[in-house]
């Protein structure tokens, strides 16, 4: 025994003794535990990511003169891009982009399990792309770095499916919760966005989580608000339709939003060769950021600016700084920062980059809001709060972009203790998100893995037939025959050494050709004068065949369409690889029920 534990690694010698402390506690109190660990880890390394970026945006940006043009911003993107791209390929060996939909993927696909080395891989990446100028957000990469903190603690713990997803989820829960200083928020999110089903027993331990690792972000960066506004005012009835107007327009640019990033996405991806998307995308981002700074990093400064009603502020460091003063000019370039914020985001993620979408929200949002501000202030005499107006274009953007308005309205009431802004949030919330799910019925997120049939649902039937792999249940232990055997081959060599009634026929090449059902032979099998007939004379085509890889709520649709108890399983270039029956489907389709809805 001791020679066993002379053998074990660190981490297993750490998780052994684990195991053998907790053994006298039930399975809620080490949940509310693990709770805790995840909650203060995800805290730490949220405020470890967001030291990280700061240094490296001030040492390269703060000497800037704010009325010079940054002429460097044409080099630093690129620059990020490139070190992020050969961190993450010479280093990490993983795609760690796309945080959320990696975590949703996990969850799907892989059981929740996500590698050790995202607990650490999404903060270097992330901050070298944000922090060069990179357009995208930081909280797909601390989300990702937060999901696998728990799912490896859960690891660690030997925790089941349902287990460790819940860690999973705490440690999401946390992250986000530490970067916005919003334990709400990072609690709900984790409902509207994960999609988990989840009992007032599992919500618990988010809470647990969040509350921790906000927590601790309070005592090491402050307990102030993310967002300080001081010029909202009283919401007056009057301003409703306007409101309602700016509901609509964030749902129509929520559209935009969507389907321009999966274009620009298209179109980098085109061009074949990593460098020349290093070339091409940071030449590209370079440019934009030189003619519109604000969109430099995540862009959250010149939100600060928007609560104080400055609009002007877009205009520092840029080539258009002497025209901050002219309406017409001030219009005109928040438009078009607004537009190309999309683009720039698109660009940074498929050029190499490493961040998200959820911070492009917030920033085009609030871009809509000022502007309906400023053009009611300036071209119609009214009296509109640039910081009020702005908030709730963030919520409107926010809650179409990722379907998740309850998360949109409780974060800008968390991040700016705007509380009387309720009413509005909830409305251009609601709003942009009816009618950007009727143009876009998928979020950002969940898109690809729709089309793939990889995303998980509250559909507890739906959810299960995504987690259930079909890859497991393939039966490789049936005989084939080739295509040039005879019925005497199969009465003498297969048989007899077979106690299944359905066999493949396949060609020299593997190439599946057909089956042969056991009743076409029972007639001819007593007959040795039949024996010489070829097994292509009993061949049929079978009903439908399963294609690896394939989702079990496609395979279980095959089977309800064609009636049959067995099909066989292909490649894609139609190699046999054996047989699925539905009997054994649905066994692990009971099991798997089991094990993700157990307290």
């Amino acid at each position: 025994m001791n020679t066993n534990i002379d053998r074990m690694s660190p981490l297993q010698r750490l998780a052994l003794w684990l195991n053998v402390q907790t053994r006298r506690i039930s399975g809620r109190q080490l949940t509310y535990i693990l709770a805790v660990i995840v909650g203060l880890a995800s805290g730490g390394v949220t405020c470890i990511f967001e030291w990280l970026l700061e240094l490296i945006k001030n040492s390269l940006t703060s000497w800037f003169p704010k009325e010079q043009v940054g002429w460097l911003y044409l080099l630093y993107p690129m620059v990020g891009i490139i070190l992020a791209s050969l961190f993450v390929r010479f280093v990490v060996k993983d795609d760690i982009s796309e945080g959320v939909t990696k975590v949703l993927k996990a969850m799907s696909t892989n059981s929740s399990k996500i590698k050790p080395h995202n607990s650490y891989s999404s903060v270097v990446g992330g901050a070298l792309t944000i922090g060069f100028g990179g357009s995208v957000g930081p909280e797909a990469p601390i989300v990702l770095t937060g999901a696998a903190i728990g799912s490896n603690i859960g690891q660690l713990m030997k925790l089941n499916y349902r287990g460790l997803t819940l860690m999973l989820a705490c440690g999401v829960a946390a992250a986000l919760s530490a970067i916005f200083k919003a334990p709400i928020t990072g609690v709900i999110f984790v409902m509207e966005i994960l999609l988990l089903d989840m009992s007032m027993t599992a919500i618990i331990p988010l809470i647990i989580s969040s509350v921790t690792a906000v927590t601790l972000t309070f005592f090491v960066r402050g307990f102030e608000p993310m967002l300080s506004a001081s010029t909202i005012g009283d919401l007056e009835f009057a301003h409703i339709p306007i409101y309602t107007l700016l509901a609509v327009l964030c749902g129509l640019m929520c559209y935009y939003f969507t389907s321009v990033n999966f274009y620009i996405k298209g179109l980098i991806d085109r061009l074949g060769k990593q460098w020349r998307k290093w070339l091409v995308g940071g030449l590209a981002l370079g440019v934009m950021i030189m003619l519109f700074p604000p969109l430099y990093g995540e862009g959250y400064g010149i939100f600060h600016h928007f609560m104080k009603g400055n609009v002007e502020a877009v205009f520092d460091n840029s080539g258009f700084y002497d025209f901050r003063h002219n309406e017409w000019v001030v219009l005109g370039y928040m438009l078009a920062i607004m537009f190309v914020k999309v683009v720039a985001m698109a660009v940074t993620n498929a050029s190499g980059g490493v961040g998200g979408t959820f911070a492009p929200s917030l920033f085009v949002g609030s871009f809509v809001g000022a502007i309906v501000a400023f053009v009611g202030n300036t071209f119609f005499g009214a009296d509109l709060s640039i910081a009020a107006f702005a908030l709730v274009g963030m919520a409107g953007l926010m809650s179409g972009v990722m379907k998740a308005p309850l998360t949109a309205v409780f974060l800008i009431a968390e991040i700016s203790s705007a509380y009387q802004l309720f009413v509005p949030l909830m409305l251009v919330s609601c709003v942009s998100y009816v009618i950007n799910r009727y143009l876009e019925p998928d979020s950002i997120y969940t898109k690809t893995l729709r089309k793939k049939g990889q995303l998980l649902t509250h559909d507890k039937d739906q959810a299960v037939s995504v987690v259930l792999s079909i890859r497991s249940l393939i039966e490789t232990n049936i005989v084939s025959v080739g295509e040039y055997d005879t019925l005497g081959d199969m009465v003498v060599r297969v048989i007899p050494h077979t106690t299944r009634n359905i066999f493949p026929v396949v060609n020299g090449e593997g190439r599946l050709l057909g089956v042969v059902e056991f009743d076409k032979l029972r007639k001819d099998m007593f007959d040795q004068s039949k024996y010489p007939n070829s097994v292509q004379r009993y061949m049929i085509t079978p009903p439908d065949v399963i294609y690896d890889g394939e989702s079990a709520s496609s395979v279980l649709e095959k089977f309800e369409n064609t009636g049959a108890w067995n099909l066989p399983v292909v490649d894609e270039h139609s190699h046999y690889l054996g047989f699925v029956s539905k009997s054994r489907i649905l066994t692990a389709y009971r099991e798997k029920l089991k094990e993700m809805t157990q307290e």
